[in-house]
């Protein structure tokens, strides 16, 4: 089978409302990040890749499937939403036999597949614990188990991180670096940090459109050569912000050390530094934002 989402042309309407704009996209084997702010669209695509909402034009396949084919879609993908949640009276064992159910699985499948994925995800010792009881981390590994446990072939999460703690945010993210060893994971976040962490590939989408398509590598080459640090007074920053894109801000007493993006060495203290996601990311963001004041 071939792995892997083609996406051209990708249009999606909601009345005079244009959510998505002509979106092209291939998506291979592995994590691929989408990255974007609120209201960019990303959750119409997601919803789009996994049938929950039909495009208005355009032409999408999933593992050379057409999208229009929504069962055999289902039947290969996996999805986590961002606002995943289940009965609060059940417990990881029951919500996921639940779940298992939906999803088609026999009682002797679920007996075998559900401990297996509980185990995976690290909740097996916690298979009695209550929806309603489980930390935030807990439910999205649960909301994990629930995507895979019938062994798709491309798994979409939807801001999986957001409002997690940074501990069990990095146990999330190297929990879909493991299972993405032969599948698609199409991770799509407004958590800069995430994707700089896991993926290679990425997408920026913004106001409905892709800005931005290719290797981290290639993103990060933006801003080469654009990127500094300097200490200057804290009375000195509001002058400074109004000036440059500062990009990073650490106030110390009546000292800040700062992090700025500048087309050249903005004063004689700064340093030239080493360019982050992030800081390609708000150039990426400001530069358009540029353009469609034009």
């Amino acid at each position: 089978m071939d792995i892997s989402i083609e996406i051209q042309g990708l249009t999606k309407n909601y009345g005079k409302k244009t959510a998505l704009s002509e979106v092209s996209l291939s998506i291979p084997q592995g994590m691929f990040g989408l990255l974007g702010p609120n209201g960019a669209g990303k959750t119409t695509l997601m919803k789009v890749l996994t049938t929950l909402l039909k495009k208005t034009d355009g032409e999408v396949t999933v593992c050379g499937i057409p999208i229009e084919n929504s069962r055999q879609i289902r039947n290969i993908t996996g999805y986590l939403p961002q606002d995943f949640s289940m009965y609060g009276n059940m417990n990881a064992y029951e919500a996921l036999d639940y779940l298992a159910v939906l999803s088609g699985m026999s009682r002797n499948e679920r007996k075998i597949k559900v401990p297996e994925m509980l185990e995976k995800v690290n909740l097996l010792e916690k298979k009695k614990t209550k929806i309603r009881s489980m930390s935030g981390g807990m439910k999205r590994r649960l909301g994990i188990a629930q995507a895979i446990i019938h062994d798709p072939k491309v798994i979409i999460v939807d801001e999986p991180t957001a409002g997690l703690d940074p501990e069990e945010r990095i146990r999330f993210r190297n929990l879909l670096c493991e299972i993405a060893k032969d599948r698609i994971v199409l991770l799509s976040t407004h958590i800069v940090g995430d994707i700089e962490a896991t993926c290679e590939n990425i997408a920026v989408l913004n106001q409905g459109k892709i800005c931005f398509d290719g290797h981290v590598s290639d993103l990060l080459s933006l801003v080469e050569g654009k990127v500094y640090s300097a200490e200057i007074a804290a009375s000195e920053l509001e002058k400074v912000k109004q000036k440059y894109m500062v990009t990073g801000i650490l106030v110390t007493g009546n000292t800040a050390n700062i992090k700025m993006i500048a087309d050249e060495n903005p004063f004689a203290q700064a340093k030239q530094v080493r360019p982050d996601v992030e800081d390609a990311y708000m150039y990426l963001m400001h530069e358009g934002s540029k353009k469609k004041e034009i």
